[in-house]
């Protein structure tokens, strides 16, 4: 394996390898989390960290959120480079008060005399029929806490590359893994409780050390007619509609919430003049609201329409009806129909 070179990988794998390119360069990186050691986690993203590094370096922790997140604020504090993984983000809950009260704001707090430089991983949403309990999507929760960076990536390249930033990083990073891409693209249908993306191949992902800087936004589709902003999963069914519609569509993959790529939504906005955004989440207080009143307050005099926004319903999460919640194809279709009706008469 060479830093020239490129495997074949799914999200999965890319994350691993970031793990373990991570621990490789710097001994103060050090993974832990429930059954991320011996076991290699439920979705085998530590797979083999802890036979490579031993288990000072890789190991298991008791079921604990608030301990696990705790001890990462504590390890960081310290000089340590900690990357803790809760197994669901369903359970992460448990664990806020430590990163809101201590790994947030233990740099101002301390006058800079501390830092943080912390990544809490976590798998999040829904597809694999987990339930109430192990689907849901508290993205929006996050970004609310400020002095903590909140990522999502949507392709194993940049899960890669944004994970090796957010470990590098000198501040806390929550790092949500969209679960439902992990084994690799797909080609964007909800419309039946399958594997789609067991058609595709996974990404060729680069060899070695790469970083994606945290906070820039990926412009994945240029287009005149509509700004399209999507983040995880959603990405995929965003680009699956835009080109099943027709329609000249600029898809920005967000990659990072917060800190966020204003300048390239607002570039984009002021270029199409529309603007619809999907996300997973419920729709009420979910991170689409703020987006939407961000594209208001800065390309108001711009937009021929008002923002559209697609999410999941505001209910709890559905374990038997997965398919008929999720952001799908017909709910997408619509939300482009309406933003791009002439409504100047």
């Amino acid at each position: 394996m060479t830093d020239n070179g490129t495997t074949q990988r799914n999200m999965i794998q890319a994350i691993n390898n970031a793990m373990e390119v991570c621990m490789e360069r710097d001994e103060n990186v050090i993974v832990f989390g429930e059954d991320v050691g011996y076991y290699g986690g439920v979705f085998r993203a530590t797979a083999g960290l802890q036979e490579k590094f031993g288990k000072r370096r890789a190991f298991d922790t008791p079921i604990n959120e608030c301990g696990i997140i705790g001890v990462a604020v504590g390890m960081a504090a310290y000089g340590l480079k900690p990357v803790a993984e809760i197994q669901f983000a369903d359970y992460i809950y448990p664990g806020l008060d430590q990163l809101v009260s201590e790994a947030a704001r233990i740099r101002y707090r301390s006058a800079g005399e501390f830092t943080a430089p912390m990544v809490v991983r976590s798998p999040f949403g829904g597809g694999i029929f987990g339930g109430q309990t192990h689907s849901q999507s508290p993205e929006s929760i996050f970004t609310h806490i400020c002095g903590v960076k909140t990522v999502i990536p949507s392709t194993p390249y940049d899960a890669k590359g944004l994970l090796i930033a957010a470990i590098e990083d000198p501040d806390p990073v929550v790092f949500f893994e969209p679960k439902r891409i992990y084994n690799g693209p797909f080609d964007g249908h909800y419309d039946e409780p399958v594997k789609p993306w067991s058609k595709h191949p996974a990404s060729q992902v680069p060899d070695g050390h790469y970083v994606i800087p945290l906070g820039k936004a990926n412009v994945l589709r240029e287009g005149e007619d509509v700004t399209f902003l999507v983040y995880g999963t959603m990405v995929h069914v965003a680009m699956r509609a835009v080109e099943e519609l027709g329609i000249d569509a600029e898809v920005i993959d967000l990659r990072t919430l917060l800190p966020l790529d204003m300048e390239a939504i607002e570039a984009s906005v002021k270029k199409t003049g529309r603007c619809v955004i999907m996300h997973e989440a419920t729709r009420t207080s979910g991170f689409g609201a703020e987006l939407s009143a961000l594209v208001q307050e800065r390309c108001f005099y711009h937009l021929e329409a008002p923002v559209q926004r697609v999410t999941g319903y505001d209910t709890p999460y559905p374990h038997s009806l997965e398919w008929a919640y999720f952001p799908g194809p017909v709910r997408t279709r619509l939300a482009l129909e309406r933003v791009m009706e002439d409504v100047s008469g």
